[in-house]
């Protein structure tokens, strides 16, 4: 369950920091940009997190280890990035929608661990489940 958070975690903060020093925004937020970045680059690192723990367990090939991890993690990392932008988007419009986060900031970092906390908890009912389907490995 573990692999999930690590590569939406690692995402996040890369993501996060990336496109605040390149100042992107979509429709005129910095918001949208972070949720398009986070769960694109998160995604990526957590398909490639299960492949290097799923593929050599199962003895896989490249292209089988992969099609396994993305089953393994795409539910649960879009799972995880729910409760994640749920929390970041209540901070950000009803919270603070007079004093903007960004990831300069200590406070931004500590509303996004619990943000993180957040998407650890939306998640682990579906990695629950996938792991009793067999998709996704016990660990």
């Amino acid at each position: 369950m573990l692999h999930c958070g690590a590569g939406c975690t690692l995402g996040d903060i890369i993501a996060e920091t990336a496109i605040f020093l390149a100042g992107v925004t979509i429709a005129g937020r910095a918001l949208w940009a972070e949720y398009a970045g986070d769960y694109v680059l998160a995604l990526a690192l957590g398909i490639l997190f299960q492949y290097f723990a799923i593929a050599p367990m199962r003895g896989l090939s490249f292209r089988k280890g992969i099609t396994t991890a993305a089953k393994a993690d795409v539910a649960s990392l879009t799972a995880f990035e729910v409760g994640l932008f749920g929390w970041m988007a209540l901070m950000v419009f009803v919270f603070f929608p007079s004093a903007p986060l960004h990831p300069d900031s200590a406070a931004f970092w500590f509303l996004m661990q619990i943000g993180m906390a957040a998407g650890f908890l939306t998640s682990y009912p579906v990695n629950a489940w996938l792991i009793r389907r067999g998709i996704k490995e016990a660990m």
